[in-house]
């Protein structure tokens, strides 16, 4: 289709679908998934867990959402999507209300492992249902607006725990987010089934176009690229409150402020990334994204205290949702007529890095090391991956090789 024969479409439309991705990915991703770390601390006080319970429930979630990307590469294609994003939505709503109402250990950890798998699902198949609707009306610079939901979501999930915590205990504390995903993913799934996306079609027209292989000279430093980016990010995103505590003095604004700093960086970081990215060009645009990333991550190794707690804090909340969208728009970039396919399988491998960061970094603890020198694996995950990104073709060249079929 010429760029003439695009659909023609409103500002108020592409608002309004956009809006629709960002509200799903803030259900299920931040009232499903991230609102767990500040509740931990107050479930674990209510009795309902010990620490060690909590962690494992963390992991179990993990799991969930990597079997749940993995199921997208398998079931990739539009009509799949429009099957399995509902069905992801219903799960997360029936789960986080059974939440609300159980107190065993091995059936929270089994629903937050469905949790994962619904999260790991829609995580993938939203904003890659919305990169084609907007690559087919020529508007793919504006997709990494949909992740504006997670950055969001971070404060309104915080917020929820916050402000519910004096009234709410145990398994109560699951009520707000269980009654606020209701009416909100009623609208963005709605919304999201009405949009028009035709599968891409082979040469003649006659049938969808294959897929072809998912790993070639172009995408596996790409794909390389964010396994060093989701396992630098994990470290201080999983340790950085844990960090200040065992850093600053009691009582430090830091010890509860760090986290705050992260979700005030991430608020705007997907715009920023986007802007980016269509100004510089997305290769250009997550290699500065890199650089700053491994410069937070390596405040915290050289300069322990306040100042490497705040510039780790606002740099890697600053650039972690930019490393995604800017990944996912490059993969699709380089193979067009897969590119869900290698969206899930992107996010199935960052979810694999978030799992190695910790366990990496328990091995580094029980072995003598400290929690700072920790972050230096991070340090040295961040510089593998900004170095793969160096290895990266420009799609544009990338097709114009000898023997590139566009279907």
């Amino acid at each position: 289709m010429s760029v003439c024969q695009r659909p023609v479409t409103s500002r108020r439309e592409l608002f309004t679908v956009l809006a629709a991705g960002a509200t799903i990915l803030l259900v299920l991703h931040t009232l499903g998934r991230f609102i767990y770390t500040p509740l931990l601390p107050y479930l674990v006080t209510d009795g309902q867990l010990t620490p060690q319970q909590g962690a494992a429930i963390a992991t179990w979630n993990y799991l969930g959402y990597l079997l749940g990307a993995v199921l997208a590469i398998r079931w990739y294609r539009i009509h799949h999507i429009r099957l399995l994003l509902p069905v992801a939505v219903v799960v997360h709503l029936i789960t986080t209300l059974l939440l609300t109402q159980l107190d065993q250990v091995s059936v929270i950890s089994g629903l937050r492992w469905l949790n994962g798998v619904a999260n790991g699902v829609a995580f993938v198949q939203a904003p890659a249902l919305i990169l084609e609707w907007l690559v087919r009306r020529n508007r793919a610079s504006l997709s990494g607006l949909v992740y504006l939901g997670v950055g969001l979501g971070l404060l309104l999930s915080s917020g929820l725990v916050t402000l519910t915590s004096d009234w709410l205990s145990g398994a109560e504390r699951w009520w707000p987010a269980a009654l606020l995903s209701i009416p909100l993913a009623w609208w963005g799934t709605a919304r999201l089934l009405q949009l028009e996306v035709v599968a891409p079609s082979s040469a003649d027209g006659k049938r969808p176009a294959t897929s072809g292989p998912l790993l070639d000279r172009a995408s596996v430093p790409l794909f390389l690229s964010y396994a060093g980016g989701g396992l630098g990010y994990i470290l201080p995103m999983t340790f950085l409150p844990l960090l200040a505590t065992l850093q600053l003095p009691p009582g430090d604004w830091l010890i509860d402020g760090s986290w705050l700093l992260v979700a005030l960086a991430t608020i705007p970081s997907a715009w920023l990334w986007n802007h980016l990215g269509a100004k510089l060009g997305d290769l250009r645009a997550i290699r500065l994204n890199f650089i700053l990333q491994l410069v937070g991550v390596l405040a915290a190794v050289v300069l322990p205290g306040a100042v490497g707690i705040v510039l780790c804090g606002v740099l890697v909340g600053a650039t972690f949702l930019g490393t995604v969208l800017l990944t996912q728009r490059i993969g699709r970039a380089l193979h067009p007529h897969q590119g869900p396919r290698i969206s899930a399988a992107l996010i199935a491998l960052y979810a694999f890095a978030q799992m190695v960061g910790p366990w990496l970094a328990k091995h580094w603890l029980a072995r003598g090391g400290t929690l700072g020198s920790a972050f230096g694996i991070g340090v040295a995950a961040l510089l593998f991956g900004l170095l793969c990104t160096l290895l990266v073709p420009r799609p544009e060249e990338w097709h114009q090789r000898p023997g590139f079929r566009s279907d």
